[in-house]
């Protein structure tokens, strides 16, 4: 039997009920459920951004068997507002020219690269995170609500993209609140509820 990409077992921390889960290579998963639930944190321990218990492997390595830099480079978090640190977007980027067509693709102009951060708006944030995310070539992303400041338009140039490296063979798990969204990308759909993640209908 061929071995998932990310596994995941007994994770588990403050607010979040043990986990067990596997996401192949090449697949897209939704996870929805209320404010407060626990959607964030879980994104959050699978990252190993904040203290948590289990075990979670990637391709059948442990995390703990690599640098911390490492695992988050190959199991990617976006969060719904992702941190900005320097004035200008493209600081953000190691090579703008690389970024600048995906950054396109997702409906920005790529002089955008030239400007303030301070002058992007909520949406404009978003997808650029996302194409940070994208060109750092991950197996795995973790999305949170990565649409939930978008227009109809934008979110389609992302739901086309992430569909793309998907059909590459990127893993996504997604956090919505959207059903239609869900349905629309296809795939497994979780729930979490108190902290406690079950697999639900789309």
């Amino acid at each position: 039997m061929e071995t998932p990409l990310l596994t995941i077992r007994g994770l588990t921390r403050p607010g979040l009920e043990p986990v067990f889960l596997d996401l192949s290579d090449g697949e897209m998963i939704t996870l929805s459920g209320p404010s407060g639930s626990g959607k964030t944190l879980f994104l959050r321990a699978i990252a190993d951004l904040d203290p948590n218990n289990g075990d979670v492997q990637l391709d059948g390595l442990d995390r703990n068997a690599m640098p911390a830099p490492d695992w988050r480079r190959m199991v990617t978090y976006v969060p719904a507002e992702a941190g900005w640190w320097a004035d200008r977007v493209d600081a953000h980027f190691t090579d703008w020219d690389i970024a600048a067509p995906l950054a396109m693709r997702l409906l920005l102009p790529a002089a955008c690269g030239g400007w303030p951060v301070s002058r992007l708006s909520t949406g404009e944030r978003q997808r650029l995170a996302l194409a940070r995310a994208f060109v750092q070539m991950p197996h795995v992303l973790l999305l949170d609500e990565p649409t939930s400041g978008l227009d109809p338009a934008a979110t389609a140039a992302v739901e086309g993209v992430l569909r793309e490296k998907v059909s590459d063979g990127i893993a996504v798990l997604l956090v919505t609140h959207d059903r239609a969204q869900a349905r629309r990308l296809g795939g497994r759909h979780f729930r979490i509820e108190k902290g406690c993640v079950t697999e639900a209908a789309r």
